[in-house]
């Protein structure tokens, strides 16, 4: 298979290198890393170009303002056209690139569109997992998604077409809620998530709440038009 990794970037400078070393290590393969420097002040965009400039499997594109992880994830999507599997992380290195054998053997052999890594381990302070928790049971009870669903996952070219149609002509929140309203075949698998090493997380309790609102609205809208 034909591997394209699609990771949004945003102050994640330290974690790029060896990011695409584990990376490199994990996958036997042809694969293609895209990073999506999301509109970054912090250098992040410097350290992606010398990245690429080293090694012709990894590409880049800038964005020229900041739309969000998940903004910034369909752009890479919708860049790489040639893949068999897409696959999406986040750079901040709590996604372990070692998990991806595990969700492309899956995809494969349980003939499935998308495959969720599912959350687990102490990764976040209690208050942030329990948050985390409730955002992705609301996300399942809406949309029918697996309760540990988040956005690192792999996905097949229907479940990504359909990811990419999602965010860019029906306007929904994030990729996640794009794949859970595909109405294509999903799983997850579990997956120990690490400790975040540098940086602090934009994702935060409020953050949560917002996305969890706007897939309740986007939601309801969608099966509005889908009885008009």
């Amino acid at each position: 298979m034909n591997v394209a990794v699609v990771v949004p970037v945003y102050r994640n400078a330290a974690t790029l290198p060896a990011l695409a070393t584990r990376l490199d290590a994990a996958l036997t393969g042809a694969w293609t890393l895209r990073l999506v420097v999301d509109a970054c002040p912090a250098g992040s965009g410097a350290v992606a170009a010398s990245l690429a400039a080293a090694e012709p499997r990894v590409r880049v594109s800038h964005l020229p303002r900041n739309g969000g992880q998940h903004r910034a994830i369909v752009h890479g999507l919708a860049a790489e056209t040639d893949a068999d599997v897409w696959v999406c992380l986040d750079a901040d290195l709590q996604d372990p690139p070692e998990a991806i054998p595990l969700l492309l053997s899956t995809l494969d052999n349980e003939r499935v569109a998308g495959v969720f890594a599912g959350r687990r381990g102490a990764y976040q302070p209690f208050g942030r997992r329990v948050t985390g928790a409730l955002h992705r049971r609301v996300l399942a009870a809406l949309i029918g998604l697996p309760v540990d669903a988040g956005a690192f996952l792999a996905m097949n070219r229907p479940l990504r077409d359909a990811v990419v149609a999602g965010l860019l002509q029906r306007g929904a929140p994030s990729v996640v809620a794009a794949a859970g309203l595909s109405g294509l075949p999903l799983t997850s698998v579990p997956v120990r998530r690490d400790e975040r090493t540098e940086g602090t997380s934009a994702w935060t309790s409020r953050a949560r709440l917002r996305q969890s609102a706007g897939t309740l609205w986007w939601a309801a809208r969608q099966g509005r038009r889908a009885g008009a």
